[in-house]
């Protein structure tokens, strides 16, 4: 196999763009603090791994594989997920920053998104269906051919979707969600 094999490792405020991370295959990983900005991430293998308060704006992502991998507090702009490994594809985001970012094509089932900003996210065609959006803005985000069947977004706001070309079949959604599924029909909603 390229690259190393890293396991159980704890990396704490690092900053890759001056120390750069070797390349491999990362599992049961903790990065706390570090910084990735930009960083050619491309043929790294995430496993099972808890990334922290890490900046990872712009990082690029060309196969890499995210597997059980979870986000908090990150700041995560303008990243092509389009762009990963599509096998095993999964993931968690928490209080993280992720405008910008695409997710065209992806199958990302029961992916939960929390607490997060999804302001001008590309969902385009994107497989969602169970996922929840719990207290997440998505403001400006695109919703085409999207696949939300069974997702959850009764507490998501400034969302924009048709119903009509998206699969919402059994989704969930607040009243207070309504003017943003009704956005097309141009009524007036009190």
């Amino acid at each position: 196999m390229p690259g190393a094999y890293i396991h159980d490792e704890i990396f704490e405020r690092e900053d890759f763009t001056l120390t750069a991370l070797e390349k491999g295959e990362y599992e049961s990983c903790a990065f706390n603090g570090c910084n990735f900005a930009e960083y050619n991430l491309s043929g790294f293998n995430f496993i099972n791994c808890a990334f922290t308060d890490c900046n990872l704006s712009l990082a690029k992502l060309d196969k890499t594989a995210f597997q059980d991998v979870v986000f908090t507090g990150c700041k995560m702009l303008g990243l092509q997920f389009d762009m990963c490994n599509e096998f095993s594809l999964s993931f968690s985001f928490n209080n993280c920053l992720l405008n910008h970012s695409v997710f065209y094509k992806r199958k990302i089932k029961k992916t939960s998104f929390l607490n997060s900003q999804l302001r001008e996210v590309d969902f385009t065609e994107a497989d969602l269906s169970n996922s929840v959006f719990d207290n997440c803005d998505l403001l400006g985000a695109t919703f085409e051919f999207t696949n939300l069947e069974k997702a959850d977004l009764r507490t998501a706001y400034n969302f924009t979707l048709d119903p009509e070309g998206n699969r919402i079949k059994k989704a969930a959604f607040s009243l207070s969600g309504l003017p943003g599924l009704l956005n097309k029909y141009e009524l007036n909603i009190d």
